[in-house]
């Protein structure tokens, strides 16, 4: 059993050790900056920064060392993936190299991630200034700005980039789950506590008198619940499609009814809601940024996905990368070429071309059921603030709550392994 085990205690614990120090760099701030003149001048907002908020748990609102976390390895490990595409013959030639190729990869992905890091935060730091040029101090006296602070501040933003990515390679290495997955859950529960305290605040302390909110309250409760339900056996549901194998005999095959492709619902995960999100949010950080004017009015319309236009337009890209992605990680093409040498067939399908046009049409079928599911999860934290009017900082669904079951679900699978790797290694001893 995994509670007996020993190594997994060992990984539980190590993983709460690093997460604990890559927490404490959130309350770290960077030099310079008065946090406190930003966020008036932003309204008092505690997301400055929206979606792209999430993935550094408050830390990029926050102005911390760490604030950029792990968002800038995630496009570059998107980036790196799409460019394997043929687009970069070098690239594909690594995937193709085994374990040497994948860490060149890796090696390669981890700089363009620094560099994008250095990127994003000199971007952020030019934002403030051009908004409100008093945003910078030095023991509370004004200090010029100049291009040298600009890249220091850059610099030290970066290198707490490559500080979180050290903590999750060590969480990887000795640790459990996968640690860049960790990391991120650990930023996203730390905003729970928020969520519920608000949600108590403003329908049992605040409103407690009225029956009707305290009814309101009960059942957001039980909503989330049913959501988390949902994600589960949305997450683990797979369509199976039946294989036979020409070189073995019909008695061999009798009875065996479980050869088969697993192929996930939601084969695409969590990143098409990401990709969209992230779209969403890149244009209205930028507006966050400017005056009141038409082209920040502009901006808030079209990317906002509280209104109409920006709603529409979330959901058609969730549909578009879902597709996209799905069809990038299974390749029909390479799926039936394996299958015949293997010397496997889909029943009553011919190998060859027929093959991969008959799994194209599963995959398909799959992404609609697959982008439905994930554009029902990200909208309905827009639908219920807007039907009961629920602080910001409540999200009932969302990214967020499909990136902590996921994970999750993948963390208990990994002790499982490991708990019975102990148990079998015990028995041949």
């Amino acid at each position: 059993m995994a509670i007996k085990n020993k190594k997994v205690w060992i990984g539980l614990l190590f993983t709460a050790l690093f997460l604990l120090i890559y927490r404490l760099g959130y309350f770290i701030q960077i030099p310079f900056v008065d946090i406190d003149a930003v966020k008036i001048l932003f309204g008092g907002s505690q997301s400055l920064f929206g979606f792209l908020d999430v993935f550094s748990g408050g830390a990029l609102s926050n102005f911390s060392i760490v604030a950029l976390g792990v968002s800038p390895y995630i496009t570059s490990s998107i980036v790196v993936q799409l460019l394997q595409m043929d687009i970069v013959p070098k690239l594909k030639e690594w995937s193709e190299e085994g374990a040497t190729g994948q860490e060149k990869l890796n090696n390669l992905t981890k700089y363009l991630s620094l560099g994008l890091a250095f990127v994003q935060a000199l971007t952020i730091v030019i934002g403030i200034t051009v908004s409100y040029n008093g945003a910078f101090y030095t023991v509370g006296t004004p200090t010029p700005v100049t291009a040298i602070i600009y890249v220091y501040l850059a610099i030290v933003l970066t290198a707490g980039t490559a500080f979180v990515l050290w903590i999750a390679e060590k969480i990887t290495m000795h640790g459990i789950g996968n640690g860049t997955s960790m990391i991120i859950v650990a930023g996203i529960i730390s905003s729970f506590p928020d969520m519920f305290r608000d949600l108590i605040n403003t329908y049992i302390v605040s409103g407690g008198q009225n029956v009707g909110n305290i009814f309101i309250f009960f059942g957001v409760i039980l909503l989330l619940l049913l959501i988390i339900v949902g994600i589960v056996f949305m997450e683990g549901s797979q369509r199976k499609i039946p294989i036979q194998y020409s070189n073995r005999s019909s008695a061999i095959l009798s009875g065996k009814t479980d050869s088969n492709v697993p192929i996930k619902l939601n084969s695409a995960s969590v990143i098409p809601v990401i990709f969209a999100s992230t779209l969403m949010s890149l244009p209205l950080t930028v507006a966050n940024f400017l005056k009141a004017g038409s082209a920040k009015t502009w901006l808030t319309n079209i990317f906002s996905t509280s209104e109409p236009i920006g709603f529409v337009i979330y959901i058609v890209l969730i549909v578009l990368f879902t597709f996209f992605y799905s069809f990038l990680q299974i390749n029909p093409e390479k799926m039936a070429d394996n299958l015949q040498k293997q010397s496997a067939y889909i029943p009553g399908v011919r190998p060859g071309d027929q093959t991969a046009n008959y799994i194209s049409r599963v995959l398909f079928k799959i992404s609609m059921l697959g982008s439905t599911y994930l554009v029902i999860v990200a909208i309905l934290p827009i639908i219920i603030t807007k039907i009961f009017n629920l602080p910001s900082s409540v999200q009932i669904g969302g990214t967020s709550l499909i990136i902590v079951v996921g994970v999750a679900i993948e963390t208990a699978q990994q002790i499982k392994t490991q708990a019975q790797e102990k148990q079998y290694r015990g028995f041949i001893e």
